[in-house]
């Protein structure tokens, strides 16, 4: 008989994000900021990524969709592979996203696709640290997660 194994993670649901502490309110509005120039001629639904550094630079990112779909890339991996790409050497600190349109209910937070999980899982591998996920809904409710490990159990490679 095999050893039976139980996989859990936390994560705390806020009304606003607003509620949280200073780093979290400017890396979640950055993402609504960054969603606002997403390119999505296609689905009409616009998602935006902010990373919070450790030296507290926040960078943005959007999804950018193609006409030969799927070419298009995800708003989390867009930033992501921005800053791994130009700041090897910083760690992120904090993520957040944001979405609104027509796909899903908007006022609920959205969480990140399978491809952005494993880029997620990556670069915690890569800087040997996790980081604060923050996933906020337009209304504000926002899904906050410590340990964002926990958002792809058995992660390819790790």
């Amino acid at each position: 008989m095999g050893e039976y194994k139980k996989f859990e993670f936390t994560y705390t649901i806020h009304e606003s994000y607003k509620e949280l502490d200073e780093g979290a309110v400017k890396v979640i509005e950055a993402a609504m900021e960054a969603s606002e120039k997403a390119y999505s001629v296609y689905s009409s639904f616009k998602v935006g990524a902010a990373v919070l550094l450790d030296d507290e630079t926040i960078f943005l990112g959007n999804n950018q969709e193609n006409i030969a779909f799927p070419s298009g890339l995800c708003a989390e991996r867009t930033v992501l592979f921005y800053v791994g790409a130009n700041y090897p050497e910083r760690k992120v600190k904090k993520l957040a996203i944001y979405a609104k349109g027509d796909l899903v209910n908007d006022t609920e937070p959205i969480s990140p696709c399978g491809s952005c999980r494993q880029v997620i899982a990556e670069v915690i591998k890569r800087q040997k640290e996790s980081f604060q996920l923050y996933l906020c809904g337009s209304n504000g409710k926002t899904i906050v997660m410590e340990d964002t490990l926990g958002i792809l159990p058995f992660p390819f490679g790790m």
